[in-house]
This record gives structure tokens, sequence and C-alpha cells, in this order.
């Protein structure tokens, strides 16, 4: 375990100097200023890294993560991160990444307590009551479980679009773009689901008007 650990370092160390190689100003420029046009909210899941899979750069897509990448209302870290990226980092662009066999969306899926964990599925598990019917339409667990994942992404990016950080970055700048996306393990292909474009329309009783 030790050996593991300090080799994570000793990479680190082998990454930072093959960028000063490649590039020597590289991180006097990146530590001055960060522009990205990104927000990306994706799972915790270690097999799903934003920007290996986007071929992104540091600098460029600012990150939050969490158990299969949830937008709830009451996550002040989400917020914080969210209201940051909006009002202060001018994304142009928010993308909710889900993946295909979602662990989350599965334990979500079932009747088994895990503890600390329940209060955060059951975030989850409303939006698999919503669209229960739709799910059940599916032929195996698997094939539920990714219909599931796809359905929880969409309700993730309308999430979203309820708050007021977006609704007002929406009035007075026309900006961002929310899009929702679903990562395939076993291909590495990521499949866009839904997209909402400044000014889309949502149920009225989630709108602000003295924004």
């Amino acid at each position: 375990m030790e050996n593991s650990y300090n080799k994570l370092l000793a990479d680190n160390k082998a990454w930072a100097e093959e960028q000063v190689k490649r590039d020597p100003d590289f991180f006097n420029r990146l530590s001055h200023i960060q522009t990205p046009e990104f927000l990306w909210i994706g799972c915790s899941d270690s097999r799903v890294p934003a920007d290996k899979i986007t071929g992104t750069q540091p600098g460029e897509i600012f990150v939050h993560r969490n158990i299969a990448n949830m937008v709830v209302h009451t996550d002040l870290n989400l917020l914080s991160v969210l209201e940051y990226a909006v009002t202060a980092l001018k994304v142009k662009h928010i993308i909710v990444c889900g993946h295909y066999g979602c662990g989350g969306v599965k334990a979500a899926m079932g009747k088994t307590s895990l503890g600390i964990i329940n209060k955060w599925l059951r975030n989850i598990k409303d939006v698999y009551l919503k669209h229960l019917d739709e799910v059940n339409l599916e032929i195996n667990e698997e094939a539920k479980t990714n219909k599931l994942v796809e359905l929880n992404v969409q309700e993730q990016v309308m999430n979203l679009a309820k708050t007021s950080i977006i609704q007002k970055a929406w009035k007075h700048e026309q900006r961002p773009h929310l899009h929702g996306w679903v990562y395939g393990l076993s291909d590495g292909i990521i499949k866009p689901v839904c997209e909402m474009s400044p000014g889309s329309k949502i149920d009225p009783l989630y709108e602000y008007d003295n924004l």
C-alpha cells in the first residue's frame, strides 16, 4: 500500500517535468488565470474522469462530482460550485454527465439499506418512481438501469434550470447552455440525451420573476 501511495507522488513529479519540457511557461500561465468554458457535473466513479474522456487540458473544464451526478436543491456544495462557475467564471456550457452501469442508480433501484447514503439515493428513487412505467418497459435489469441513468441525467439538467442561478444568467446574459450526456464504460463514447438553451421553458411554478 505504501508503494502505491508513493507511486502517485512519483508519477506527479514525472508529469510536471514532462509538462515543463513541452511548454516551459505552462504552470506560470496556468497559475495566473482560470477561464474554463465548461462546468462538468459528473459521477464520482473513478472510471469517468472528465478531462480524460473529453480530451480537455488543465484550466479548460471546471468540475464537480458526486454519487450519480445529482443536482440537489439542498446541496450547498453543488450550488456553491454552480454559482461560482456561472457568476465568476462565466461558463458557457454546463454538462451533467452520467454513465451506464452507474452503481448509485443501481442501488437506488434496490431495497438494501446502505446507511447514510440512503439519504442521497432517495433523490434518485424519486426519479425512479416518477418514470417507473417507462423504466419497466425495458427487457432486463441492465437495460432498466441504463434507462434510469438516462432519465436521471435529464432530470438533473431540469433541476439546474429550476435554480435562480441559471435563470438569472439566462435572463441577463443568455447563457449557459445545459447539456445532458451519458458515458459508455464499455466503449468510451459519450451519448447526448438532452439539451436546454438559455430561456428554455420550465414549469411556471419554478420560475422566478424578480431576478
